[in-house]
């Protein structure tokens, strides 16, 4: 079985490195067999390294607003 994981990136957000490498890894390979739940843990622990990082900067408030303007909001 096949899976297809479309990754939304709204507007001018960046992509975080997960994003990036899932959809290189798609537009490389022709058939990949990958459960969606392993991306999304992968994507939501990239996430929290983020947070936890901006949090160690600026504080907890300014970590999620972070996240959500640069990257665009919860994934």
């Amino acid at each position: 079985m096949l899976y297809l994981v479309i990754i939304k990136n709204n507007n001018m957000n960046k992509e975080t490195a997960v994003e990036w490498f899932v959809k290189e890894l798609f537009k490389k390979i022709d058939y990949i067999q990958v459960d969606p739940k392993l991306i999304e843990q992968a994507i939501a622990m990239e996430k929290e390294q983020i947070m936890e990082a901006a949090e160690r900067w600026k504080g907890t408030d300014f970590a999620e607003q972070y996240y959500n303007e640069t990257y665009g909001g919860d994934k």
